[in-house]
C-alpha cells in the first residue's frame, strides 16, 4: 500500500437530525448489518459493509436515543423520547412489542442469547425485560442518582453494567437485583463497550480511554486522548481502539503500545457514537451532522465498496449516498 493512501469514508445519508447511537450485528450467513438511532425518530437498518439502506423502523413518536441489533440480526430494539423501548423483527421491520417507561429511554441492549433486553432510562432506573413474556413486570435496578447514559448486558451472564450522569459506572447482579461494584470518575463517563469475546470493557470519560477486565473490573490500561472523548470501540482482536470526539476528530490507538496510529476529520459535527464491524474491517461513526460514516480499518484494502486504484488513490467509490 502506498504511503499516499488517504482515508475516505462511505457517507450514509438519510437521517435528518443527529445520529446518536449505532450497533453492528455479528456476521450472519447473509452478511452483517448495522442499526442507527437518530433524533429524527426513524432508526434505520443498513448493510454493514456497504452502508446500503435496507429499511426504517417506523413507530416512535419522538427522538430515538438508543438502538441495538442482536447477533443473528433477527431482532432489533430502540429506546426513545416517547417513554418507550420497542422490540422489532429485524427481517420485516414489524414492531413486536412496546415497553412503557416513566421517562426518556436512552439505552437498549440484548443479552447474548436474545432472551432479555436491558434499558436505561432518565428516571435513573435500569429495567430488565424477559423477551419470552412481554407482559411480565421487568426487574428494576435502582441506585443511580442521575440520568443513565448507557447500559449493557455482559456476555454469558446476567450482569448489567451502566454509566450515568452521576459520574459513576455500576455493575449489577440481576439474579438478586443488587449493585455489585461501583467506579467513580471526575468526569461524566460517555461510553462503554464490551469486547466481542466478552473479556474486556472499554470506557471513555473526559480526555481518557480506559480498559478493564470485565470479570472483576480490574483496570488494565489508560490512554490520554487529545480531545474530549464522546465514544469508543475496541476491534475484535483487541489490538486497537477507535474513538470519536467533540472536535469532529476520530482517533485510532494501538492498545499494546499506546501509540496514536491515525487521526482525521470527516464529520461536520461532534461524533456521538462509534463501533467496529464484527470482522474488524470497518468501523462506523455517527455524528451531530446527521450522517453515519463507514471507515476502513486498513486504508486502501479492497473491501465492500472500496477498490484500490493505485498508490495515489485509496478507493474508487468515495461515497454512497442513501436518500
Amino acid at each position: 500500500m502506498g504511503k499516499n493512501l488517504r482515508q475516505i469514508p462511505i457517507t450514509c445519508s438519510g437521517h435528518t437530525r443527529p445520529v446518536v447511537d449505532l450497533r453492528f450485528s455479528e456476521i450472519t450467513p447473509y452478511s452483517y448489518y448495522i442499526i442507527s438511532a437518530c433524533k429524527d425518530g426513524l432508526p434505520m437498518l443498513r448493510e454493514g459493509d456497504t452502508g446500503d439502506w435496507i429499511g426504517t423502523f417506523e413507530g416512535h413518536k419522538g427522538a430515538v436515543w438508543g438502538a441495538t441489533i442482536n447477533k443473528e440480526a433477527t431482532l432489533a430494539a430502540t429506546g426513545a423520547a416517547d417513554f418507550t423501548a420497542k422490540l422489532w423483527d429485524a427481517k420485516t421491520g414489524t414492531e413486536l412489542n412496546s415497553f412503557s417507561h416513566r421517562h426518556i429511554v436512552k439505552s437498549v441492549d440484548f443479552s447474548l442469547d436474545s432472551q432479555y433486553l436491558v434499558t436505561g432510562c432518565n428516571d435513573k432506573n435500569l429495567r430488565l425485560f424477559d423477551l419470552n413474556n412481554y407482559t411480565s413486570e421487568p426487574k428494576v435496578l435502582s441506585g443511580h442518582t442521575s440520568n443513565i447514559k448507557k447500559s449493557i448486558l455482559a456476555n454469558g451472564s446476567r450482569k448489567v453494567i451502566s454509566i450515568s450522569d452521576d459520574k459513576t459506572l455500576r455493575v449489577w447482579d440481576t439474579t438478586n437485583n443488587t449493585e455489585i461494584s461501583q467506579l467513580k470518575f471526575n468526569d461524566i463517563p460517555t461510553s462503554i463497550e464490551q469486547s466481542r469475546d466478552g473479556q474486556l470493557l472499554i470506557l471513555s470519560h473526559g480526555n481518557c480511554v480506559e480498559l478493564y477486565k470485565l470479570e472483576n473490573m480490574e483496570k488494565i490500561k489508560s490512554f490520554s486522548i487529545p480531545s474530549h472523548v464522546s465514544a469508543v470501540s475496541i476491534n475484535p482482536d483487541k489490538s486497537l481502539f477507535v474513538c470519536g470526539s467533540e472536535n469532529f476528530t476520530l482517533y485510532k490507538y494501538s492498545i499494546e503500545s499506546g501509540v496514536e496510529l491515525e487521526s482525521f476529520k470527516g464529520h461536520f459535527g461532534p461524533v456521538h457514537c462509534i463501533q467496529f464491524s464484527p470482522d474488524g474491517e470497518v468501523y462506523a461513526s455517527g455524528s451531530e451532522d446527521g450522517t453515519l460514516r463507514l471507515w476502513q480499518n486498513t486504508v486502501g484494502k479492497t473491501y465492500g465498496l472500496w477498490k484500490l486504484i493505485d498508490s495515489e488513490e485509496s478507493i474508487s467509490n468515495t461515497s454512497n449516498i442513501i436518500s
